[in-house]
C-alpha cells in the first residue's frame, strides 16, 4: 500500500478531478460511484459522480486539470478488493473494449488527454460480485473505506485556493 499511496499522491498533485464510474444496480460495479459520493461528502473537492455515463462529463472534467482519475471497478484478475493504478497507456492496452459505461476506459483516457495537458489515470478495484440488485460486498466496502481515507488525507495537503468543486450526478436511466 505504501507504493500505491505514493502513486496516488502524484495523481493528486496540482489541479485534479476524481470521476466515479459504474452502475450501482450491479453490486460492486457501483464502487466508483460510491467512492466518489463518499469523497464528496468528506469534503474532497473536484469530484464528479458520472455513473454509467462518463462521456457526458469527460470534456468538462478534463478541462483545466493536470490529472483526471477515474474511480471504477475493473476486472484485472486480482483478488477481490485489490487495487490497481493505471496510466492512460495501460488503460488503453488493458481495457480497449466497450464496458458497462458504453465507452471503453481506454477511449475515455484518450479523450481526457486530447487537450495535451491532462493526464488520465484509473484507480481500479477488483470486484467480487456484479450481480444485479446487490449492493457493494463487504470486501469492496472495506477497500472503499480505506481508499476514501487515503484520498481524503492526501487531498487535505492541497491549498484551498487550488480546488474547485464539481458534482455532477448522472441520470440513472438516460
Amino acid at each position: 500500500m505504501p507504493q500505491l499511496l505514493d502513486q496516488l499522491r502524484e495523481c493528486l498533485r496540482g489541479r485534479y478531478c476524481l470521476m466515479g464510474l459504474g452502475n450501482t444496480d450491479y453490486g460492486d460495479d457501483g464502487f466508483g460511484v460510491r467512492l466518489a459520493e463518499q469523497l464528496f461528502e468528506a469534503g474532497v473537492a473536484d469530484v464528479v459522480v458520472a455513473g454509467a455515463n462518463p462521456e457526458r462529463y469527460i470534456s468538462c472534467a478534463a478541462e483545466n486539470v493536470d490529472n483526471l482519475v477515474f474511480l471504477d471497478a475493473v476486472e484485472f484478475e486480482g483478488e477481490p478488493g485489490s487495487v490497481t493504478l493505471l496510466n492512460a497507456e495501460e488503460m488503453t492496452a488493458r481495457f480497449p473494449q466497450v464496458s458497462t459505461h458504453k465507452i471503453s476506459l481506454g477511449l475515455l483516457a484518450k479523450c481526457a488527454e486530447s487537450n495535451g495537458i491532462t493526464k488520465a489515470w484509473l484507480l481500479g478495484v477488483q470486484p467480487e460480485s456484479i450481480r444485479q440488485g446487490q449492493g457493494l460486498t463487504p470486501t469492496i466496502e472495506k477497500t472503499l473505506a480505506a481508499l476514501c481515507d487515503l484520498i481524503s488525507d492526501s487531498s487535505r495537503l492541497k491549498q484551498p485556493e487550488e480546488h474547485r468543486t464539481i458534482l455532477a450526478t448522472a441520470e440513472v436511466n438516460a
